[in-house]
């Protein structure tokens, strides 16, 4: 994935979706300060756009039909169960903009099977999708999918996790998400600082097959090499973004491993499960620090309470750069091969004025 600070000397422009997002009069601070932004700050803002040129109609996939999107029917493709916080969010922000929008649009839920987001993607073709956007559940195994769209002159937007090794303009349009690295390396910024860098960490693991569990991993244990930290990471285990499993890998964990001080939540479903066995195993608010990603309120109110010592967000309002996406390309102005969000940070000095922007 690109990296932020590499992205300008790789032919960077802001496109014409932070134009809109600035429009809207929603500019944040830089997102390294974690310093809270005047206002509702829930929109998501636009970090750098990477991609030479843009993929328009002419382009992609060796040319396809230029649409009016409030004569079509879009499709969108939800990889998760709405169980948490974020795949709310992201399926609501979808259905809102298309609303206000006046687009058509059709959803489906995988229900954290990939056979069956094939399958429903196929669907939605099916029923006269002209353009979708898709959540991919894993960034690999979806090429029957791509594969109906191509054929049916569809194209494919992406959201959050990234299709890594599929082209832009040609297996889908663009993508849109965090720089899931750089959220690693924050974390492990905030990990030093809430433990005065001393400990033993725990991680627990996201699903596997995920770009963003890779790139959170090497961007948290890169980061504390690269700083000198002299936490030491004692054990790792895939809690697969669930409050459930983050639970129950939790108490294996702290009663194999009964010198654990820290752990690092790769999202804050399994963070607030690793607070739940904390307290089942008596610990009081702050025996072991958390340091997790994505800024649901939860999670944000988990700070206020002593339990979360920081959280980074990961903002899943993908509605409206999504759909800004699909105009820009169908009206040939064209969109960027990856557009990287700008996610802020939760702390103790800011959680209370923030929470209200958390999801």
């Amino acid at each position: 994935m690109s990296r932020f600070r590499r992205l300008t000397s790789r032919g960077t422009a802001v496109t014409a979706l932070a134009a809109l997002v600035l429009a809207a009069g929603a500019c944040t601070k830089s997102a390294d300060d974690g310093a809270p932004a005047a206002g509702n700050d829930a929109a998501q803002q636009v970090q750098a756009t990477s991609g030479a040129g843009g993929c328009t109609p002419e382009k992609y996939n060796g040319g396809v039909p230029k649409l009016d999107l409030k004569n079509i029917t879009v499709g969108f493709a939800q990889s998760e169960k709405e169980a948490n916080p974020f795949r709310i969010t992201e399926t609501q922000s979808i259905k809102d903009e298309a609303a206000k929008r006046g687009i058509k649009l059709i959803t489906t839920n995988a229900q954290s099977d990939l056979n069956k987001e094939i399958a429903d993607i196929q669907g939605m073709i099916a029923q006269g999708a002209k353009a979708l956007i898709i959540s991919p559940l894993n960034s690999e195994g979806l090429d029957p999918a791509l594969k109906a769209a191509q054929d049916a002159k569809v194209p494919v937007m992406t959201i959050d996790r990234l299709l890594t090794t599929k082209t832009a303009c040609k297996d889908y349009l663009g993508w849109i998400g965090s720089d899931f690295v750089k959220q690693g390396e924050r974390a492990a910024d905030a990990m030093i600082k809430a433990t005065g860098d001393q400990g033993n960490v725990a991680i627990l693991l996201g699903a596997s097959g995920v770009n963003v569990t890779v790139d959170r991993t090497k961007g948290f244990k890169d980061q504390l090499t690269a700083k000198g930290s002299k936490l030491k990471v004692v054990a790792e285990q895939t809690g697969d973004f669930t409050r459930e499993k983050g639970q129950k890998v939790t108490e294996q964990l702290i009663s194999a491993n009964p010198d654990i001080t820290a752990i690092y939540a790769e999202n804050d479903e399994m963070a607030l499960g690793a607070v739940a066995a904390l307290k089942g195993a008596n610990k009081k608010p702050g025996d072991v620090k958390i340091i997790t990603i994505d800024g649901t309120k939860g999670a944000v109110q988990g700070i206020l309470d002593g339990w979360i010592a920081g959280v980074i967000e990961s903002n899943p309002r993908f509605g409206p750069l999504a759909f800004q996406a699909l105009e820009d390309f169908y009206s040939g102005k064209g969109v960027a091969e990856k557009t990287i969000i700008s996610d802020k940070e939760y702390t103790k000095e800011n959680a209370q004025a923030e929470l209200a922007n958390a999801y």
